[in-house]
């Protein structure tokens, strides 16, 4: 228990005090990032760069075609259709059912609803958390909200800390603002609070089921080896790189806005390797990849219906990011999807992190 304070220390303060280190030491005034709740707008996003979206989109495809690819052919192939483990239970047609009346909710103004208008986002997520977890229990037999009750419900606090990380980066590079409904303070905590909450849930039900899938079994088990020569002295290095890039996001926002996504789980991967530890990594020196597209096709899943079901909704979210924001999907701009891709595998590095928590108690 002690080793994992010491270690969980470490990584609040470089994460956190990073970003602040960074634009304390360029002269910024610090106030602006933990105002709260967040208003000011101080970041000048650069316009629409085709050379830049060009780039962005070459090193998207060169890291993921191979990966689509596979996926693709694998799913292509005729095999027998495997026989369901149980029947979808009682409390999976709710979360049908819930889901579908919340997304008519969110996507209408009634008037008697209008209290609970600004509120759906949190209403969705739960229908989709007891279809996700029913579905797996109709694939496996099992599911985490039947197998492991205790380590689902550490998951909804554990979330809500882990996205209120990501809104406190965001406070350096500003990608996304909320519109449609204004909170006080302590109002704005507890109901973003509670839409926090259900992102962990979510990621890593869907994750469950996506591993249950003849195609990721089938073309993933065994895909292409990748191991890192000296693995300790290039954990040393991507730590240090990784370390830089977040004290750095603050001061230049337009050019580092991505490690806003990257650098947090490469610095916890990086910490985990010099520690000895196993990671999310470390099956695909052997070759397997299961784990690692499991967790970010969860997240770009998950992404899909968090970018649609804001769409229409009254409290929502808008984006602004720079060089490429253009062609977008509901308000999200393409190549903004790529940022779930590392999310969902620190969704994953959490849920590891909070299962060694429950153990050590």
């Amino acid at each position: 228990m002690q080793r994992f304070t010491i270690k969980f220390a470490v990584m609040a303060v470089m994460l956190l005090g990073l970003p602040l280190f960074g634009v304390h030491l360029a002269g910024y005034p610090i106030a602006r990032y933990i105002e709260f709740p967040p208003e000011s707008r101080y970041v000048q996003h650069a316009p629409f760069s085709w050379a830049a979206f060009c780039a962005y989109s070459a090193f998207i495809l060169v890291v993921t075609l191979p990966l689509i690819i596979t996926a693709v052919r694998t799913m292509r192939r005729r095999q027998p259709k495997a026989p369901a483990a149980a029947a979808f239970p009682w409390w999976g047609w709710l979360g049908v059912v819930w889901g579908l009346l919340f997304w008519i909710l969110a996507w209408t103004r009634f008037e008697w609803f209008a209290v609970l208008q600004p509120h759906t986002f949190t209403f969705l997520w739960l229908g989709y958390i007891l279809f996700i977890n029913g579905l797996g229990q109709r694939q496996t037999g099992r599911c985490m909200l039947t197998a492991r009750p205790g380590y689902f419900l550490m998951l909804f606090p554990a979330s809500a800390a882990f996205w209120w990380f990501f809104e406190y980066l965001n406070r350096f590079v500003q990608n996304w603002y909320y519109e449609g409904v204004r909170f006080g303070p302590a109002e704005y905590f507890w109901y973003a609070t509670l839409s926090f909450a259900t992102v962990l849930p979510a990621v890593l039900g869907t994750r469950d089921v996506v591993l249950g899938t003849r195609w990721l079994q089938d073309g993933f088990k065994q895909f292409l080896p990748l191991a890192w020569p000296r693995p300790q002295v290039t954990a040393r290095a991507v730590l240090i790189a990784a370390s830089a890039g977040l004290a750095l996001i603050g001061v230049f926002p337009n050019l580092m806005f991505p490690l806003l996504w990257v650098s947090p789980l490469l610095i916890i991967v990086s910490l985990q390797v010099l520690m000895s530890e196993s990671h999310i990594f470390k099956d695909i020196s052997r070759g397997d990849w299961r784990q690692v597209m499991a967790c970010a096709a969860a997240a770009l899943i998950c992404g899909w219906f968090w970018e649609m079901w804001n769409y229409f909704s009254l409290a929502r979210w808008v984006y602004a990011v720079p060089y490429v924001h253009r062609f977008e999907v509901f308000e999200m701009p393409i190549l903004g999807f790529a940022g779930y891709l590392p999310f969902g595998l620190e969704c994953a590095v959490i849920g590891t992190l909070l299962e060694r928590l429950k153990v050590s108690f």
